[in-house]
């Protein structure tokens, strides 16, 4: 932290990280969807899929991350859409607006004391572990929250980007998220609005009136409009990184999507091209999935008591 910064500002900040410590206690109760005990007879199903496979492709969605606190947009009961009518922030409408930029950064800058400090839970782990077994080929993340990489993936593309980045729109300079937050308490020493609320990509709640006189920085490079390094809805996803995806996904010889409903065409896609090339698949998440009907093994349990238990040797 830089060292003019006011002491206000500093205890808005260890305040937030107070708050987070707290919050993660509150995890599993708050945002993981309601689901029947574990059925043994589909983790063996499943455990004898990956024992089966030699060559993994993962696909992770929000619902992996919800067990460590962060909340996803459609799990019924808990999902951001089903206990609030807010929407995240479409790619339009940032690009176009310096007021709808101003209410995105400040809300963020609030939110991102809580949404850095959640740490990876037991099934970013055991994926990790899978990785470093030799069982895991790699694993596509439709999550922004960088837990992957905490937890120690390296065989790791990020569909979406994260939220850990933040780009320049002009000249395409890239800092990190944690510096940028240092140079939003510098131009808005007093401000320290408290919101309600945490989405699943940082985003938090506050009114217009609390974020009208809050001061968004420009690129220190060139001037430009700073976005972070995430896909938002309405835009789309690179077709090189689609297209080397399909490359990891041929080199493998089974598909297995955790925590992710598909409902968003960028990652149900890759359930389509599996198919398409005869690579099984198994779903492990709460709830229907939109490739339910392409599985031929499914388990609607909690991700991370699951993963723990599934053996990546004989």
């Amino acid at each position: 932290m830089l060292p003019f910064i006011r002491q206000g500002v500093q205890t808005f900040w260890q305040q937030n990280i107070l708050q987070c410590r707290c919050f993660s206690h509150l995890a599993l109760s708050e945002y993981v969807p309601a689901c029947a005990p574990v059925d043994r007879h589909q983790v063996e199903l499943l455990q004898d899929f990956v024992s089966c496979s030699q060559r993994l492709f993962v696909m992770t969605g929000a619902g992996i991350s919800t067990e460590s606190g962060i909340p996803d947009y459609r799990s019924e009961g808990v999902g951001l859409y089903s206990r609030t009518e807010r929407r995240p922030i479409e790619h339009s409408e940032f690009v176009r607006s310096e007021a709808a930029r101003r209410r995105y950064w400040a809300r963020n800058f609030v939110g991102w004391p809580q949404f850095s400090s959640h740490q990876p839970n037991e099934a970013h782990i055991a994926l990790s572990n899978w990785e470093r077994a030799g069982k895991l080929h790699w694993l596509v993340t439709q999550n922004v929250d960088a837990l992957h990489t905490k937890a120690g993936q390296q065989r790791l593309s990020e569909l979406h980007g994260c939220t850990h980045r933040v780009t320049c729109l002009s000249c395409k300079t890239v800092v990190k998220r944690s510096e940028l937050q240092e140079r939003f308490m510098v131009l808005n020493p007093s401000w320290n609005e408290e919101s309600h609320g945490v989405a699943p990509d940082g985003d938090v709640f506050l009114t217009d009136e609390q974020v009208a006189n809050f001061n968004v920085p420009a690129c220190e490079s060139c001037g430009g409009v700073l976005k972070p390094q995430v896909t938002f809805f309405g835009d789309t996803v690179s077709q090189e990184l689609v297209f080397s995806l399909y490359d990891y996904l041929s080199q493998s010889d089974a598909m297995f999507i955790i925590g992710s409903s598909l409902q968003v065409y960028s990652g149900y896609r890759f359930a389509l091209k599996a198919k398409e090339k005869h690579i099984p698949i198994a779903i492990l998440n709460i709830g229907p999935t939109r490739a339910d009907h392409l599985a031929s093994v499914k388990v609607s349990s909690r991700c991370g008591d699951v993963l723990s238990h599934i053996l990546t040797q004989e």
